[in-house]
């Protein structure tokens, strides 16, 4: 609920604050009295676009501050938390101009944006008018309106969940089917890769073990390589041994060679023979032992080659072709079994669809017993305000399948139909400036209680009627204001008399014109609409009438 607006230098307000309360609030003035004004400052502090213009002449700066009362709402406070600001029992709308025309929105003084400002007024307050092309006029919400008035909330929730599963199980096979596809475009490229690892069979730490292996076999093979060398200089022809040999015999054949001197070295020779021989033989047996089996080092040579020149292949450490294989088996796996798969989660798909449109089905039924419910409670409204040959229609529109959405399967729009036999089209393009405001009106009747914003203003929704129909406006607004606030600049006396609370506007001053609102008492009351009854001479006659108009009927 509004429950103050202040508003300081805006175009002929200086300065001035309403106090508001629930109930019908009615605001009468002359014409040009700044009645305007004030609802245009309503909708700046609400987040209408600023300008320079709407500065009192001579300001540097204006403002307009609008408090709400218990706006405590789940809607209001998921938007608010979304910008860090708390939900408090009292809100306030702030909305400051400069002489530039830079402007600052506030919500709770924190400073937010005007686009957040115009979505938390949204929310807050409904202003209806005939130039007004947003809340009932706006197609948009027309299928949220019929609902809220149908009570099709728990029918609503069941089809949203449906259409979350849906979509859900929608995804799932979206994403099996591309991963299949991707898989698919590279199976060839798979198979023979996973030929070629299976083939091969690495394991992990193959490499450093086939490594050590190879460096041990090429020691051992230069070993050997130089151990036969060894053997084969000192055989062969004119080697060590043959010398040694050769020495012993031609110091043997000597004439001295029973001199004892020579027989020491003889003795030495021999044994070194012995030693030579059995040196000899020791490297043969040697030679003998060293296991170097040519096969096997270029067996081990030739898989680490194979292991390595796969691993570069696949850019990778060897130690990881294994996980590579075990990947690469999965995907054929995964592939092998895709129609089995894509045949499960398209069963799901379709389960899931059946269930969409069974509380679709439902859901659909109930609305459109609501549109006929409601169809008759804004048609039976519509005489009472002079507009006896209009007729009021929803039309429910099925959508495609394919534009289902947690919403249900059809879109809803209020139509009207002004005159008999004149086709029925949308409510702002077939009603003229007072049918219209009348139209919101009846429809707005109808669908009380059913959700909106607390706080509804009407701009001159009397215009053009008088009598019986302004009082049957005025007993309408009355109505829509036991359950909220409602807000209504008027012209006519039969509302103004329904009020709860009564605000005059006027403007004062010759050179420097300001607009001012008065709250009335009783007397002042009876003379307003008793000025709004006879014009700009008042009478008693007219006094007399505002006073009926005052007393309550029994």
């Amino acid at each position: 609920m509004l429950s103050s607006l202040r508003i300081e230098n805006i175009v002929l307000i200086k300065q001035l604050t309403l106090e508001l309360d629930r109930g019908l609030n009615v605001l009468t003035g002359e014409t040009g009295a700044g009645k305007s004004i004030l609802l245009g400052s309503l909708n700046l502090a609400l987040g209408a676009r600023a300008d320079a213009g709407l500065l009192r002449a001579g300001s540097e700066k204006g403002s307009v501050t609008a408090v709400f009362e218990g706006a405590q709402r789940a809607d209001l406070q998921a938007l608010l938390e979304e910008a860090d600001i708390e939900l408090e029992d009292q809100l306030i709308l702030r909305r400051r101009i400069k002489a530039d025309g830079a402007s600052r929105a506030y919500i709770n003084d924190a400073p937010v944006s005007a686009g957040l400002l115009r979505a938390v007024g949204a929310i807050l307050v409904e202003i209806h008018g005939q130039h007004d092309e947003r809340g009932l006029l706006d197609v948009k919400g027309h299928l949220s309106l019929l609902d809220q008035f149908g009570g099709h909330a728990k029918t609503l929730a069941a089809v949203d969940s449906a259409f979350q599963t849906y979509q859900s199980a929608a995804k799932t096979l979206a994403k099996r089917q591309a991963q299949i596809a991707e898989m698919a475009a590279e199976e060839d490229y798979l198979r023979t890769c996973t030929e070629e690892l299976q083939r091969l069979a690495p394991k992990v730490g193959e490499e450093e073990s086939l490594a050590l292996r190879r460096a041990e076999m090429q020691r051992g093979s230069r070993m050997l390589s130089s151990l036969q060398d060894a053997y084969a200089q000192a055989t062969e022809e004119g080697g060590p041994d043959a010398q040694l040999r050769s020495l012993i015999r031609t110091l043997a054949r000597l004439p001295e060679a029973e001199d004892e001197r020579l027989a020491p070295v003889l003795d030495m020779l021999d044994r070194a023979a012995i030693e030579t021989d059995a040196a000899l033989s020791q490297l043969s047996d040697l030679i003998r032992s060293v296991d170097i089996d040519p096969a096997e080092l270029d067996s081990v040579e030739q898989r680490l080659f194979d292991l390595r020149g796969l691993a570069r292949k696949h850019d990778m450490a060897v130690d990881r072709l294994p996980d590579l294989a075990e990947t690469f088996r999965q995907k054929l796996t995964l592939l092998d079994a895709a129609e089995t798969d894509v045949g499960a989660l398209e069963q799901a798909l379709a389960a899931a669809r059946g269930a969409v449109e069974d509380v679709a089905r439902a859901l659909s039924a109930k609305r459109r017993a609501a549109a006929a419910k409601l169809d008759k409670a804004v048609n039976g409204e519509l005489p009472p305000l002079r507009m006896d040959a209009a007729k009021f229609q929803t039309v429910l529109e099925p959508v495609k399948n394919d534009h289902w959405s947690s919403s249900g399967a059809e879109t809803a729009r209020f139509e009207i139909s002004t005159n008999p036999g004149a086709p029925f089209g949308p409510l702002i393009k077939i009603a003229s400036g007072g049918e219209l405001s009348r139209f919101i009106l009846a429809l707005k009747v109808a669908l009380a209680g059913q959700g909106g914003a607390s706080t509804m203003v009407f701009d001159e929704v009397d215009r053009g009627v008088g009598g019986p129909t302004a009082a049957a406006v005025g007993k309408r607004l009355a109505r829509l204001a036991d359950d909220g606030q409602v807000i209504v600049v008027t012209h006519s006396p039969q509302v103004a008399a329904l009020a709860q609370r009564h605000w005059q506007i006027a403007k004062s001053g010759r050179q420097d014109v300001t607009t001012n609102v008065v709250l009335l008492g009783d007397a002042d009351r009876r003379e307003e609409i008793a000025r709004m009854l006879s014009g700009e001479t008042i009478t008693e006659a007219a006094r007399a009438a505002a006073e009926s108009l005052l007393t309550p009927v029994p």
